[in-house]
């Protein structure tokens, strides 16, 4: 989506804070032996209390408001009753809609302090979204975001996971155009004026491949290796990017 009118900046706006604060709801009560079904609903009570509904959910029949991944499963994990354990990786992911605009956003959050190795995937991941919004600049091609992104994992000895990408977002979750963490050659859309990106790294700690589970959603590394994911709503503006997802 392009932001072309105030209703459009308003709108996005209105979302992105709701999906911040969902997402801080989550991570405030990211404890040792909560249930991944419990956070859900503390972020359905967030998502309702400000007239949102999960996007997933009424755009894909997600059953949940929020995607929940633990430690080997990168995307799409589907609320329930497995309960976090001390040490878990845990992608945190909503993306919303409220009174037709979306937003989306996700964080890598280790429970307790988490293995050297879990730290370090959590570390690069942050470092690769900072490596591609520093790149998110007018005239710039898209890209470059996914040249960014892969230089700054690869530096770190991990690998990204091409297989899942960002896109861009407003009117719908997935929309022209796509956001590869790569260098795709044949990526030729120009970053241009009120453009709305999901900016989201997906990096994992072995060999990148990823399967899908048999709930039919999850989507986790086929080698079981350590997965993070890092993701804001930006928009490009001519005084750089603007993360609708971050205030």
């Amino acid at each position: 989506m392009s932001i072309t009118s105030d209703t459009d900046w308003r709108g996005l706006r209105a979302a992105g804070r709701v999906v911040r604060l969902a997402l801080e709801a989550l991570e405030q009560n990211l404890r040792v032996g909560v249930t991944t079904r419990e956070l859900d609903r503390i972020a359905e009570r967030v998502l309702a209390r400000h007239g949102a509904r999960s996007a997933p959910a009424l755009v894909y029949g997600f059953p949940g408001s929020a995607l929940i991944s633990i430690n080997d499963e990168v995307v799409h994990g589907v609320p329930g009753a497995r309960r976090i354990r001390s040490g878990d990786v845990v992608k945190l992911d909503v993306t919303v809609e409220l009174d037709g605009y979306m937003a989306d956003a996700a964080r890598t959050v280790i429970v307790d302090t988490g293995t050297a190795i879990a730290r370090r995937l959590q570390a690069c991941v942050r470092a690769a979204f900072a490596r591609a919004v520093a790149v998110a600049r007018l005239g710039n091609r898209v890209s470059d975001l996914g040249r960014a992104v892969d230089a700054e994992v690869r530096q770190r000895g991990f690998q990204v996971i091409r297989a899942l990408s960002g896109h861009s977002i407003g009117r719908t979750i997935h929309e022209a155009p796509s956001v590869p963490n790569y260098f795709d050659p044949d990526q030729l859309d120009v970053l241009t004026e009120g453009l709305v990106l999901a900016i989201e790294p997906i990096v994992a700690a072995g060999s990148g491949h990823v399967v899908e589970d048999r709930d039919g959603w999850t989507i986790r590394t086929r080698d079981r290796s350590l997965a993070a994911h890092h993701e804001h709503t930006v928009v490009i503006t001519t005084d750089g990017p603007m993360l609708l997802t971050a205030s």
